[in-house]
């Protein structure tokens, strides 16, 4: 070999040796950064559930784990409504959830085609209210508010705290969970998170309120409409007449097809934010979140949203009746 041609071949080893040796090193500080987002992220669920035990808030083992003690759990969730309705009065036609044995970062669901006679609504997640769910690095670089949020959210739904119908159930424990990453910023004294807890908490009420609205308008549509696809067109141009709801709805729904997703999303949604707006304001006539939350652990256990809809109501007097 010649010698010129020598040290080009030389010189190609040691480019391709220094590139081997870089890219394993930044593989070595991007896991370690990981590992100590991870560690970081267990020792602030630890403090979060021993915090909502002062609000009456049981812990639970969901979230109790990091993926550094044991594998990630994803759940793919698909919410099925008739064409042309909503779930109002009933819960949603069909909910199926399906679990795959990795984080949702690495499981990207394409396309679910659209299903004769119904709507179809899917979402992915690694949290839920299981000893499975268990914290991941995705979760461990959401913003804390989110986190907090998260961890009291799943708490609040194991059944030493509520057994309610699920549409029910997830009406209550939603703002619950926010409201309760609200006193825990108070408690910690960070002032900036409780600035944003607070204004996240403005926000959902107002989603909550400009949902029940647009439902209701939906309802009415689907009911004097002739076409069902001409119906959902209607409702789907109203979403600007409803700014704070149209921002979720449409991110949530960018890889989906929103006509078909329609129904099935606004049921959807109407299961988490139905209430949203009224149990914040029970938050503020209660004595305490503590209290608040204590009460709505008398929900009966079979309620319907009428049965909901009366208790609640019900609660707001005696609350209101107290403070005069």
């Amino acid at each position: 070999m010649p010698f010129g041609a020598r040290l080009k071949s030389l010189a190609g080893v040691t480019v391709a040796t220094l590139t081997g040796v870089l890219l394993s090193s930044c593989a070595t500080l991007e896991s370690q950064s990981a590992a100590a987002r991870l560690r970081q992220t267990g020792a602030l669920i630890d403090e979060v559930k021993t915090f909502g035990k002062s609000l009456g808030i049981e812990p639970t083992e969901a979230l109790s784990r990091t993926t550094r003690e044991a594998p990630a759990l994803s759940m793919l969730w698909l919410w099925m409504q008739r064409e042309g309705t909503l779930a109002l009065e009933a819960p949603v036609d069909i909910r199926l959830a399906i679990g795959h044995g990795a984080a949702k970062e690495r499981l990207k669901v394409e396309h679910v085609y659209r299903v004769d006679r119904y709507s179809v609504y899917y979402r992915q997640g690694n949290e839920f209210a299981d000893a499975r769910s268990v914290a991941t690095v995705g979760f461990a670089e959401e913003p804390i508010v989110r986190r907090v949020r998260v961890v009291l959210h799943e708490d609040l739904h194991g059944d030493v705290n509520f057994a309610l119908p699920w549409e029910i159930e997830e009406a209550i424990v939603t703002p619950l969970g926010s409201l309760g990453a609200v006193e825990y910023f108070r408690w910690k004294g960070d002032e900036k998170n409780l600035q944003n807890a607070a204004a996240s908490v403005r926000e959902e009420r107002q989603v909550s309120k400009e949902l029940n609205a647009l439902a209701a308008r939906a309802e009415n549509i689907f009911s004097w409409e002739g076409s069902i696809e001409t119906a959902k067109q209607s409702i789907l141009s109203l979403l600007p007449e409803y700014p704070a709801y149209q921002k979720p709805f449409e991110r949530q729904v960018r890889d989906q097809h929103a006509p078909t997703a329609l129904e099935a999303k606004l049921s959807h949604d109407l299961a988490y934010y139905r209430y949203f707006d009224l149990v914040a304001e029970l938050a503020e006539k209660a004595p305490s979140l503590k209290v608040l939350v204590a009460d709505l652990k008398a929900l009966p256990r079979d309620a319907t949203p009428a049965v909901a809809d009366r208790f609640l109501r019900n609660l707001n007097a005696r609350y209101g009746a107290a403070s005069r």
